[in-house]
Order: C-alpha cells, then sequence, then structure tokens
C-alpha cells in the first residue's frame, strides 16, 4: 500500500473487505466543507440522501476514524474533521476544546445534516456533542457518547503511559523522519489492532512536509479548560443519551457512570467487552450494533 495516495477514499474496499462486508459497489463519500467566522470545517458527506448519524471524533484523530462504523452502518452519514484536525483550520488560539468547537461544528451541521437523528462522539468529539446540544438543541435529537464523560480529562491526567493507549502519541514528537516510523509508533501503541487498519489510520493522519519529513495531521491542543463544567451542559439535556464505554479502558470509571445517571434521565450504559477507549477502531462491529438502536 502505498502510504501517500492522491484519492481518500480508495482504501474504502480494503476496509470492507476486512470488516466482512459485501459492498454492491465503491460507497458514495466526498468532501464537504462549511466556512465559519473562525475558518472553516472540513467533513466527509456518506451517501446522496440527507444524512441520519452525525460522527464526531477524538482528539489527535480525524473523520476518517469512523470509515468502519459508516461502512457497517449503511445509513447516510456526516463524519465532521472537529477544528485543528484533519482537513478542518487550524485556529492561532491552540484553543480546541469543546466551547469553540461545538460553534464551528453547528455551522457544518446545519448546512449538511440538519435533520440528522442521532449525535455520535468520542472523546473530545463526545464532549462537544454535550456542548452542541447546549447551543443548538434543534440539531441533536439523540445523543451517544463513546468512552467519555465531562470527567475523563481528570482520568487521563492520573493514567499511565499504557493506559492511554493511542492517545499518548498526541503528546509524543511531532514530527517524523519517515512513515514507517509513525506506523511504527502506532503499532506500539494498539498491538491489537491490525497492520492494515493501523497503516490506514495513519495514512489518514499523517501528512508529507515539503521537506520530506512526515507530520500528524492535527494541530496541538494548546487551551486546557475545565471540562467538568460540561456535567452542568448535560443535566439540561432533554434528548436519550447512550454511553458506549469501552471495557479495557479507563477513561470512564463507575463513578461518572453514576454520575450521568444522575444528570440524565433517560440514558442507556452499553459496555464493549476488551475494546479500549476508540471504540470505534478496536470493536467497530459492536458499536455498530450500539447505534442502530438509536436510528
Amino acid at each position: 500500500m502505498d502510504s501517500h495516495i492522491a484519492d481518500e477514499f480508495a482504501l474504502l474496499p480494503e476496509n470492507a473487505a476486512e470488516l466482512g462486508l459485501e459492498l454492491p459497489s465503491r460507497p458514495s463519500a466526498r468532501r464537504v466543507r462549511t466556512d465559519h467566522d473562525e475558518g472553516h470545517v472540513s467533513a466527509i458527506k456518506w451517501g446522496d440522501e440527507s444524512p441520519r448519524a452525525v460522527f464526531l471524533h477524538g482528539g489527535a484523530q480525524n473523520a476518517h476514524t469512523w470509515d468502519s462504523v459508516v461502512l457497517a452502518l449503511g445509513v447516510p452519514a456526516l463524519a465532521v474533521d472537529l477544528p485543528g484536525h484533519g482537513h478542518s483550520s487550524w485556529r492561532d488560539d491552540g484553543d480546541y476544546s469543546p466551547w469553540p468547537n461545538a460553534d464551528a461544528v453547528a455551522a457544518a451541521v446545519r448546512e449538511w445534516a440538519s435533520e440528522a437523528d442521532v449525535v455520535v462522539g468520542m472523546s473530545l468529539g463526545g464532549l462537544t456533542a454535550i456542548r452542541l446540544a447546549a447551543v443548538a438543541p434543534e440539531l441533536v435529537r439523540r445523543m451517544v457518547l463513546v468512552d467519555v464523560t465531562p470527567a475523563s480529562i481528570q482520568r487521563h491526567q492520573a493514567m499511565t503511559q499504557d493506559q492511554r493507549g493511542t492517545v499518548a502519541l498526541a503528546s509524543g514528537p511531532a514530527v517524523f523522519d519517515t512513515f514507517d516510523e509513525i506506523v511504527a509508533l502506532t503499532t506500539a501503541a494498539a498491538p491489537h489492532r491490525s497492520a492494515s487498519s493501523i497503516r490506514r489510520g495513519v495514512i489518514h493522519n499523517t501528512r508529507k512536509r515539503a521537506d520530506g519529513r512526515w507530520e500528524w495531521r492535527y494541530d496541538r491542543m494548546r487551551v486546557l479548560r475545565d471540562f467538568t463544567l460540561l456535567w452542568d451542559e448535560l443535566d439540561r439535556i432533554d434528548v436519550p443519551v447512550t454511553l458506549v464505554r469501552g471495557g479495557a479502558s479507563a477513561f470512564v470509571t463507575e463513578e461518572d457512570v453514576d454520575e450521568a445517571r444522575r444528570r440524565v434521565a433517560d440514558l442507556k450504559v452499553h459496555v464493549v467487552p476488551g475494546s479500549g477507549h476508540s471504540v470505534q477502531s478496536d470493536a467497530p462491529l459492536e458499536l455498530t450494533e450500539t447505534l442502530r438502536a438509536s436510528l
């Protein structure tokens, strides 16, 4: 597989085959863009009809982290690159917290997926979804939070390097001599994933610099706010919420689940055994079945 591809969707057939999915033809997927006051948001629009699901990725990821789930789900969808990630614009102040994120994402969802049945957010994307429901409740009819609560940043700070998994890469080197060096580093952080899936992920999350070296396709978060303030936002949400936990993840504790139950009247909790923090990467088919219930 070439580490530099001109067509970002050329790897979808390989992805589908790895999942055991038989696709009659290449899936319909294209890049769309929404401009806002502080830059632009890029997203992948799956299908030709109005999206039924909106997907928001975690920090140091991008919209392609949802490829497996969207392929398996088989419904029109919008997978968004959060500000500072993927093909979306970077902020001068380095503030990629849920508050400015939600303002930018709202513009994109309003333009491309205003009638979506569910908003799915993992990690930073889940916290952004909570804030999105607060500032644009008409865009969030149901919410699925993937391995995150407003207390997760505190859990992250107390974790070991091994517990953080691939999340730890975001605080490591930003520039590399070769593409294969990044693949090796990612493989070490996620040894349970297939070599092909890791390589696809690195292809979508890196870019080659003018000097021939490689860098991540995301900016570093340089402003860290108190994410626990989002508990109060969650308190005011009046839509069904599903919390999906990775069974092998330390990002959400039983204490956090109890707090979420206290805040959300209509909360369902699913645990995916053996999965780490990125459930969409570790167990895409299991996550897909949970999402079907929200549709």
